[in-house]
């Protein structure tokens, strides 16, 4: 999609792209699922009209588990997914810790929490 910002962006777009939907019980069983995307893909080039096609994008959830009666991910006709694109090689382990942070949190604040947490572990 056309975007204001898309002067300062850097195309072909190929940031990992982070997808977490969120589990609403205690368990805690989020799905969550990770691509790069394909540079040579059309999907990914700077938008030369109002939107480019998507495709190339992984199936991330099938709509049978969020369709399924009773499932963790559906309460009250409300779902959480959320999305984070990676401009920095976030390692693996920190995933976790980034999709709970707080999303009232400015990114700022969230990147320093992230930064904070990566020296951290690496003592």
């Amino acid at each position: 999609m056309r975007g204001e910002y898309d002067a300062i962006l850097k195309f072909p777009f190929n940031y990992k792209v982070t997808f977490c939907l969120y589990d609403q019980t205690p368990d805690q069983r989020h799905i969550i699922d990770s691509f790069r995307p394909d540079t040579k893909s059309n999907s990914f080039q700077r938008p030369r009209f109002e939107m480019n096609i998507a495709n190339d994008i992984p199936k991330f959830c099938s709509l049978e588990v969020i369709q399924r009666e009773g499932n963790s991910y559906v309460r009250d006709d409300t779902l959480f997914i959320k999305i984070m694109v990676d401009f920095g090689d976030m390692p693996k382990m920190l995933l976790p810790f980034a999709l709970d942070l707080n999303p009232g949190f400015s990114m700022n604040v969230q990147q320093a929490m992230i930064k904070q947490e990566t020296e951290k572990r690496a003592q």
